[in-house]
């Protein structure tokens, strides 16, 4: 039992969601996507998105894992931000 309380106690509060804390996941998507559309070999590879112009010509596939990097970095700039008081 005292295991699970310390563990508790270690766990860190969660921010609430705020427009900051969506600008903050906002910018943290494009910033990926950009990385991605210079760092993906083929980016135009697999299924097209229904407006591809809108993301660089990036297909689905390419899309996905760019806006799952975001979501990962997303929130651990939201995290850390949040613990510093920033947001």
């Amino acid at each position: 039992m005292s295991l699970a309380l310390t563990v508790a106690a270690a766990v860190p509060t969660t921010m609430a969601w705020s427009p900051k804390v969506a600008v903050v996941m906002v910018i943290c998507n494009v910033l990926a996507i950009a990385i991605g559309k210079a760092t993906i070999k083929h980016p135009s590879e697999g299924p097209e998105l229904p407006m591809p112009d809108m993301f660089g010509g990036m297909g689905l596939p390419a899309l996905l894992a760019t806006t799952s990097f975001g979501h990962i970095l997303g929130v651990g700039v939201i995290l850390g931000l949040g613990s510093m008081g920033a947001i």
